[in-house]
């Protein structure tokens, strides 16, 4: 069975920083493409950043150039770096990963609360 476990989360002022991680843990082949997504109260769950295995990033247009995406490939981990928070980017933020197991799937972590007071 493969897990995500998020952390990082908390409150931070507006105009603060915070680093999300997210570790995979499990039987799995490989893991394929990583990333972030979010959800806010009354909202759907929108995408934020993700991360190919050989590093391309793409990012939401509401947090580029505050947001950064990485991986660790050794430690099955992926990060995201959020500087200059805003409040509207109060959310439960959630990891996802696409490993391969027989076939390639899909798996989320349970969430971390970020939310940022102004």
């Amino acid at each position: 069975q493969v897990q995500l476990v998020e952390s990082g989360g908390g409150l931070v002022q507006s105009g603060g920083s915070l680093r999300l991680s997210c570790v995979v843990s499990g039987r799995f082949v490989r893991i394929n493409a990583m990333g972030w997504y979010r959800q806010a109260p009354g909202n759907e769950r929108e995408l934020v950043a993700a991360i190919t295995s050989g590093g391309s990033a793409n990012y939401a247009d509401s947090v580029k150039g505050r947001f950064t995406i990485s991986r660790d490939n050794a430690k099955n981990t992926v990060y995201l770096q959020m500087n200059s928070l805003k409040p509207e980017d109060t959310a439960v933020y959630y990891c996802s990963a696409q490993v391969t197991l027989i076939s390639k799937v899909d798996v989320w972590g349970q969430g971390t609360q970020v939310t940022v007071s102004s």
